[in-house]
């Protein structure tokens, strides 16, 4: 990736199988370094040990689970929970089965003017690639660096054109977003280099110990915010040697969402049309997919991404020999082969089946207007998904996005889109695209499909958890909804709890209003966070989500681990729903079981 920057991707064969449920001990020695892990890594080990390990369970009955992480949010880091859970796991059959990270485990879009700055110090240490760039008022990546634009003002970038107009708004300078937030895209990572040395800084804590960045020219203003966002920036970094303990001990698998690459990727048909067809737009989202093939994707399913890989390494061996440029050519091609994949998405043969989902490039566009929402899988997606499905009787799936979302958030959203402004709130969920909407619900009802699906899903900033029956229906699938985010960002406090008691008042179980949503055949009974001190159902402090299967592959118990310090938030029923529990759901749910067992 540059004169002193190498990725190695390992796919170690082995003549036998890893023995189930004990302790691995493992290595890995540098050529010409004396000493392995512990000599050149020590941050790795936890105390008295001499090697990293890690467990191969032989079912999932226990895993962890988040997304968002953004490194200048104030709230903790999340992902220290897990090295802590790791450092008091004394048996091998207490560790999680894996670490499931959901999405925007990286910022592309929303970077501290620090973390920026750090960046740039990186790439001129590593001396990783330079590129051209086409569309922009910079030529190259070497004059984007030391353009006074560079930091806080990037949508400037763009040449003052008329055309370019739409795509500054929506691309560079982000959407206002009254009802939820506001886009910061002014730092938005534009080269391959920008964000291959991001995902060197947000997980290892070397890489900050081969710089020392100074400080950019700015003016007063952007001053104030570049101090505030450094103590932001230095408590992260102080955190990093946790955060890669536990990801050297546990099995960690991840998918991308909107942030991985930019803020709303593929939210429509029109927001394609402008970012696909702007070459500036273009070459900063295929930089983006392409560090993610190699920074996250591989390691998910590496025979189907091998060529790619393939193809990165050629692009790679050109540089080399171009005095360590890119070629441009080269480079829009492996992006156009980016962009046209479509095997990002993965099944793991685990018991239950874990089943990860790419809800981002495969979707389902809006015939009637090209400003709604689109689906977040298109039909032959959701027919190969359906596939995957039959004759498993339990299914873990992963949606970075909720499928069974808050009710009210999800109505402000539709009215938006229907107004034509869906980039304004974030309108992305699974009921926003009829289509799409409509058969993942016909999915579940299946009679091949699972009798038990766990969903997890992240991306909102807080945390939830509902139990879905559908009514009427002999048969019925015993679907769980658990989100978990962020690992390290949170929802405004005060707009939660406001929609947080309306939705309560709106759309309970027993409301007439749900009659006109598309979960009027379904009974949702959600589960109240332990901790809440009002009768809250969305849990807001950062942390990771963590789960415990029992062998029909049901939830028996639901944490978020609280990144503040706090005891972990159990997700317990509603005492109201508790009694009728006992009752009807529970004569119903044996006849289910029954029904279900025939069918198969």
């Amino acid at each position: 990736m540059g004169r002193q920057a190498f990725i190695h991707l390992i796919d170690l064969q082995l003549e036998a199988d890893l023995p189930l449920d004990t302790w691995i001990d493992y290595d890995l020695r540098v050529e010409g370094e004396p000493g392995g892990i512990a000599e050149w890594a020590p941050h790795l080990l936890y105390e008295g040990a001499g090697y990293p390990d890690f467990v191969v369970r032989s079912s999932i009955d226990h895993l962890l689970h988040g997304s968002c992480r953004k490194p200048h949010h104030c709230a903790a880091e999340g992902l220290l929970c897990v090295d802590r859970l790791l450092a008091d796991t004394q048996d091998p059959l207490q560790r999680p089965a894996l670490l499931m990270m959901s999405g925007d485990q990286i910022y592309s879009d929303d970077v501290a003017g620090p973390m920026l700055r750090a960046i740039h110090a990186l790439i001129e240490r590593l001396g990783l690639f330079d590129e051209q760039l086409d569309g922009a008022v910079v030529d190259d990546s070497a004059s984007l660096y030391r353009h006074p634009a560079s930091y806080y003002q990037r949508a400037d970038l763009l040449p003052a054109l008329k055309s370019n107009d739409t795509l500054r708004e929506r691309f560079f300078g982000g959407a206002s977003k009254p009802v939820f937030t506001s886009s910061t895209a002014d730092n938005h990572l534009v080269t391959l280099a920008e964000v291959v040395a991001m995902y060197l800084l947000v997980w290892s804590p070397t890489p900050w110990t081969l710089i020392e960045p100074d400080m950019p020219q700015l003016d007063a203003e952007e001053l104030e915010r570049y101090a505030k966002e450094q103590q932001l920036i230095d408590n992260f970094v102080a955190g990093l040697g946790g955060v890669a303990r536990a990801m050297a001990h546990l099995p960690c698998m991840m998918i991308f969402d909107d942030h991985d690459i930019t803020d709303d990727w593929n939210l429509s048909a029109n927001w394609e049309e402008t970012a696909y067809g702007h070459p500036f737009s273009k070459r900063i989202i295929g930089n983006a997919l392409l560090a993610y093939l190699l920074c996250q994707g591989w390691g998910n399913n590496p025979d189907a991404l091998n060529e790619l890989v393939g193809r990165a390494h050629a692009l790679s061996g050109e540089a080399v020999r171009n005095d360590h440029w890119l070629d441009s050519t080269s480079q829009n091609t492996l992006i156009d082969q980016l962009l046209k994949f479509q095997q990002w998405h993965y099944v793991l043969p685990t018991h239950p089946a874990l089943v990860v989902l790419d809800t981002r490039t495969r979707r389902w566009r809006s015939e009637s207007n090209f400003n709604h929402p689109s689906g977040l899988l298109d039909w032959e997606a959701l027919c190969e998904l359906q596939q995957e499905l039959i004759d498993h009787e339990s299914a873990i799936i992963v949606s970075p996005a909720p499928v069974f979302g808050v009710k009210l958030i999800e109505a402000i959203q539709r009215v938006f889109s229907w107004c034509g402004y869906p980039l304004l709130v974030d309108a992305e969920n699974w009921m926003a695209h009829r289509g799409a909407a409509n058969v993942i619900l016909n999915i579940f009802r299946h009679s091949r499909t699972p009798g038990n699906y766990v969903i997890l899903s992240g991306d909102v900033h807080y945390s939830f958890v509902y139990e879905i029956l559908i009514r009427h229906r002999s048969g019925s699938p015993h679907i769980w909804q658990i989100t978990s985010s962020g690992i390290k960002n949170e929802f405004p406090r005060r707009l939660l709890d406001t929609f947080d008691r309306l939705n309560r008042w709106l759309y309970s179980p027993r409301s007439p209003l749900n009659w006109f949503t598309k979960r009027r055949l379904m009974k949702v009974i959600p589960r109240t966070p332990e901790h809440s001190k009002a009768g809250e159902r969305l849990w807001n402090s950062a942390g990771v989500g963590q789960v415990f299967f029992n062998d029909q592959g049901q939830p028996t118990r639901i944490n978020q681990l609280n990144a503040n310090g706090d005891s972990p938030t159990r997700f317990v029923e509603p005492e109201e729903y508790r009694d009728e529990r006992s009752g009807n759901d529970r004569g119903f749910l044996e006849n289910n079981r029954e029904t279900r067992d025939s069918h198969r």
